[in-house]
């Protein structure tokens, strides 16, 4: 049997057929709706695309971008998407013809990396996805831990820095404020502001306008030597290092695997920030260290535990 995992984020729908060993067979692709009717019928219409291609499929799991009730039959909130409190796996089961299951895409995308990626084999494992601010997933032996309410673990909204930068949470100095693709370029723009002409690449693309400055493009620059791009990623290395020990602190993972769109740029911050985590993390000297690696699968990882969710429930 083959299972539909789609991964519902905020800006598209992506759907792909996957099979019992995690390998990706077709895939599908909508935008996302911004009402709720809408949002259900692309999501069948895509289901309804493949299973027209694979008549093999059985099974259907969600990955979604918000809180996740315990049962997993409901998402109680989703900040970019229009379900409030609604039975979302019932529904689209009843809509689809065929058992679905619903999990947090963060979630998924640690099972995901647990069976068949980076994280294979460990007993506990966490997964902090860096873009435009941080998601996490976390497996105690072996199994996804979801709280007692559904919607742990919330990583992103650790506070690292008491009194920082003010958070859309309604907290100040949450780690994802200091490390994600936004933190790094509200760093940037702070940098050139304290600093200004230091930064000749950053400075031209901003051309007075501090919105223009994105994560991309403060990653894109520090590759080409901007040294307040490479300032700014240093603050990202440090800033995941520190955060990274607290979990360790708390959970003591055998493994941390860095996902999402920022992870595409590892190899100018991993290194260093694993530095500053052996520097923070409670007894380095006297205790075995989580190795910190970056996702085997990519943006495909909550599609893959989504779909492997979907199979063991069937």
């Amino acid at each position: 049997m083959l299972a539909v995992g789609l991964d519902v984020g905020g800006t598209s729908v992506r759907a792909a057929v996957v099979d019992g060993q995690g390998s990706i067979l077709d895939t599908a692709r909508v935008g996302t709706p911004s009402d709720e009717s809408a949002l259900e019928d692309a999501i069948s219409g895509v289901v309804d695309e493949l299973r027209n291609r694979h008549d093999e499929v059985g099974a259907v799991g969600l990955a979604v971008a918000g809180f996740v009730a315990s049962d997993r039959r409901t998402v109680m909130f989703a900040p970019h998407l229009a379900w409030r409190a609604a039975p979302v796996a019932d529904r689209m089961a009843k809509r689809i013809g065929l058992p679905v299951t619903l999990e947090h895409d963060a979630n998924a995308a640690a099972l995901g990396e647990h069976r068949f990626g980076a994280a294979r084999g460990a007993r506990v494992a966490a997964l902090v996805a860096i873009g435009t601010g941080i998601g996490a997933g976390l497996l105690l032996d072996g199994k996804i831990y979801r709280g007692g309410f559904g919607v742990a673990p919330e990583l992103g909204h650790l506070t690292v820095l008491p009194g920082g930068r003010a958070c859309p949470c309604g907290k100040y100095g949450c780690f994802e404020r200091y490390c994600s693709g936004t933190a790094l370029a509200a760093t940037a723009v702070e940098l050139m502001a304290r600093c200004p002409g230091q930064s000749t690449l950053l400075a031209r693309e901003m051309s007075g306008d501090p919105g223009s400055i994105t994560g991309r493009r403060v990653a894109g620059a520090a590759r080409d030597g901007d040294p307040i791009a490479q300032r700014a990623m240093a603050e990202l290395a440090k800033w995941l290092g520190e955060g990274l020990a607290l979990v360790a602190d708390v959970f003591d993972p055998e493994i941390v695997v860095i996902a999402g769109g920022v992870s595409g740029s590892a190899p100018l911050f991993l290194d260093e920030a694993r530095e500053h985590y052996t520097a923070a993390v409670t007894g380095a000297k006297h205790r075995p260290l989580a190795r910190i690696r970056t996702a085997h699968l990519g943006d495909d990882a909550a599609m893959v535990g989504a779909a492997a969710l979907a199979l063991d429930a069937a």
